[in-house]
């Protein structure tokens, strides 16, 4: 047994690897990014989400990351890779197992003449052996194939990370949007009283001979289209409540609200170059990872050309008397070597070498697909946050305009200087302006989302933590207020 493993380490050692060695491919990723505003900071490796300054918000994402099933399901897949690789990497070692047996046997007495009527009958034997077992890897196979196998493994926990980013990212996200939906709903609602009490008015005037049937209809107009978009909005809350209470791991059910979305305070823009995006990015991370394993299974491949060398013995006992299985004459051992390799195999190994070869192409070129993929979307949702902000402001300046020409039509109608429509096409205007103001600060809202997830960055880390109940630099969760 000891030559048999001071052999299997001699020849183990002046063994080869076949196949390539790993190295990344050659990236040239863009200085920096275009749109890329000047007052970055250095947010990529924060739980970004508590910038919001909103508890709930905070609160939503622990609860996600502890109860999400998606994200106990990468788990789950992260336990079965690292368990593939254990199974891949046992053949390096020596396979070392025991067996015991006990028979007890008569064999036939007829015809028995000479010394075979001296031989015990029935006849006991007994034995107790030790065996082990080696394949020697010399070409590198089960080593390639364990490269692999441990690239697979990294590649499912960069992809159980990037759970934890796209859950980070859309908790926050439906969050955002829901309080948005919030905001339109409490806008009709609040034009809906307005139009309401216009309605009632002009039906008093109209009764008297005040005003025609016209105007009437004409304020009842705008009252219905107010009242027109009130389920249709609240259609909407209901649906992202039950988005988000599938994300939390709950029944769908009402959500807890925090902050409206004109008090919620807007992140900072993560710094960081282009570069950074190949260490961040969980998926580019395990796109490497899964070129890495298709690069050592060619070695893997290659190595099915030359022979297999096995090593085996056995080192035992055996005695026709149980109270002799254990004395000196009763040993018993062997040790064999056997060496098998293919001549003729029909192109099947060659096949298998172009498969693996092809197959690595293919993981390459999906490697360089998503690194592009990636730069464009950090370029994608910076822009947008750029445009978005232009775009909020402006809508902001034309509610504020809106407002103000309501404030002077109704002036003008009080003084007896203007009809009561110059009132009407003042609301007119104004109900749309803040429906589109509230969309508009929700979008902006929202595209800082897009740039974290974007980027990645150490907060995966962060947000990784709490799925084991640690919640560093995140506010505790504080209840709050049922939506409306």
């Amino acid at each position: 047994m000891r030559r048999i493993a001071i052999l299997g380490l001699v020849l183990l050692t002046t063994g080869c690897t076949m196949g390539p060695d790993y190295a990344r491919p050659a990236v040239a990723p863009p200085p920096a990014y275009a749109n890329a505003p000047l007052d970055t900071q250095e947010t990529a490796n924060k739980a970004w989400w508590g910038q919001f300054q909103d508890p709930v918000l905070d609160g939503l994402i622990v609860e996600a990351l502890t109860n999400n099933r998606n994200v106990k399901i990468a788990a789950a897949n992260v336990e079965a890779a690292a368990a593939v690789l254990t199974q891949t990497k046992a053949p390096l070692y020596p396979e070392v197992g025991y067996g015991a047996s006990a028979t007890r046997q008569k064999a036939s007495e007829l015809n028995a003449t000479g010394w075979n009527s001296l031989i015990p009958n029935p006849q006991n034997v007994f034995q107790l052996a030790g065996s082990a077992s080696w394949e020697l890897d010399l070409w590198g196979r089960v080593r390639r194939l364990t490269e692999a196998a441990r690239a697979d493994l990294l590649a499912t926990e960069e992809a159980r990370r990037g759970v934890i980013l796209s859950l980070v990212a859309t908790v926050a996200g439906n969050y955002l949007q829901l309080r948005g939906l919030d905001e339109q709903l409490e806008i009709a609602r609040r034009s809906l009283a307005t139009y309401g009490e216009s309605v009632r008015i002009f039906e008093l005037q109209f009764k008297h001979g005040l005003v025609s049937q016209m105007t009437v209809q004409q304020a009842r107009t705008q009252y219905e289209t107010a009242a027109a978009a009130i389920p249709q909005i609240e259609s909407q809350i209901v649906q992202t409540e039950n988005g988000l209470s599938i994300l939390l791991g709950r029944h769908p059910g009402t959500i807890p609200r925090g902050k409206s979305v004109r008090d919620l305070t807007m992140p900072a823009v993560p710094a960081g170059l282009p570069s950074h995006i190949l260490e961040n990015r969980p998926d580019l991370r395990q796109a490497e990872q899964s070129l890495v394993a298709a690069n050592a299974r060619i070695g893997a491949a290659k190595a099915l050309y030359f022979p297999t060398i096995s090593l085996t013995g056995v080192l035992g006992t055996s005695s026709a008397e149980l109270a002799d299985l254990f004395k000196g004459p009763a040993g018993v051992w062997s040790y064999a070597g056997s060496i098998t390799g293919p001549l003729f195999s029909g192109g099947a190994i060659k096949g298998a070498v172009k498969q693996t070869e092809a197959l690595r192409q293919a993981a390459l070129l999906t490697y360089q697909n998503a690194i592009e993929s990636a730069f464009a979307d950090v370029e994608n949702a910076l822009v947008s946050r750029t445009k978005l902000l232009d775009e909020t402001e402006a809508r902001a300046r034309l509610v504020g305009a809106a407002r103000e020409y309501e404030r002077l039509a109704t002036l003008q109608y009080k003084g007896g200087y203007a009809p009561y429509s110059t009132v009407l096409q003042a609301q007119e205007k104004l109900f749309p302006a803040e429906l589109d103001w509230a969309r508009a600060r929700t979008s902006l809202l929202g595209s800082f989302v897009s740039i974290y997830k974007a980027m990645g960055g150490g907060w995966v880390s962060e947000a990784e933590a709490m799925t084991s109940g640690r919640a560093p630099d995140s506010p505790p969760r504080a209840a709050g207020t049922t939506g409306p």
